[in-house]
């Protein structure tokens, strides 16, 4: 293995139990530096609390993850957020009563280093890192607007601005492109293509295929807990297991001429 793939992350049996049901089974995947993971599969596949496992919110029962080389499996969530491992979620949390800019430099200032003592100002590093966030998510000309009174779009756009200013090194964005228009899936996509420049490595969960498959190197899909594909983009439709629980013919059909520049 090439210092290129050296994965950044690391899950290996990876399992998540509620009681009697196991949420994620067993499940075992890396991704390297600078790689884009798209993660994909039905409703209650295991995605989110794949999420919640790495990001600390839910530890995982059994299985180990590492992360820049160290075990973070039975890390709190700050101290994996210090890491810099950042997650957005799949609702369209915020600070409502801050503007734009406060929210996101809160997340500069708290979110890229541990303290012992709270700091009572904030630091010129921490608002650089705000105004490089926003601009990056074309959030600049809305640093004065109220968070509350933001639309699902900007919204979206506002929790990936204060991930990206805690500066992570691997961000998961929980259905980035979900409930958005065509035009607006568009933007998300420009806005992950600069993140991807910066060589920030990603695993995103999406229902969208149109977007998994356009920004995604490589795409996992999961159901009732397990790995069922793992591989690249253009396998998806090939694959029988992920036509049969999760595609369905019309929407492999679609994804097959996608890849094949328009034929069928």
């Amino acid at each position: 293995m090439t210092a290129a793939t050296v994965p950044i992350i690391s899950c290996r049996d990876v399992t998540k139990t509620f009681g009697a049901l196991a949420a994620v089974k067993k499940l075992s995947f890396e991704v390297a530096e600078g790689e884009t993971l798209g993660v994909g599969g039905p409703n209650g596949a295991g995605k989110t609390t794949l999420f919640d496992v790495i990001s600390g919110m839910n530890p995982a029962t059994s299985g180990a993850i590492h992360f820049a080389g160290a075990d973070i499996t039975r890390l709190s969530p700050e101290r994996i957020c210090h890491r810099g491992v950042l997650r957005t979620f799949q609702l369209n949390a915020g600070f409502d009563s801050l503007t734009v800019a406060e929210t996101a430099l809160a997340a500069a200032q708290f979110g890229r280093q541990d303290s012992l003592w709270p700091r009572l100002a904030f630091n010129a590093a921490a608002r650089a890192a705000r105004d490089d966030a926003l601009e990056l998510a074309g959030l600049s000309g809305l640093k004065d607007a109220a968070t509350e009174t933001l639309p699902v779009f900007e919204r979206k756009l506002l929790m990936i601005a204060s991930a990206l200013a805690a500066e992570p090194k691997l961000l998961l964005l929980d259905e980035p492109a979900g409930g958005l228009t065509p035009k607006e899936i568009d933007q998300v996509i420009d806005v992950v293509d600069a993140i991807k420049a910066r060589r920030i490595t990603i695993i995103l969960i999406e229902h969208v295929m149109r977007f998994l498959v356009r920004v995604s190197s490589k795409v996992m899909i999961m159901d009732h807990g397990e790995k069922i594909y793992e591989g690249p983009p253009e396998g998806l439709a090939r694959d029988a297991a992920v036509v049969e629980v999760y595609l369905g013919a019309g929407a492999a059909a679609g994804l097959r001429s996608q890849f094949n520049g328009g034929d069928a």
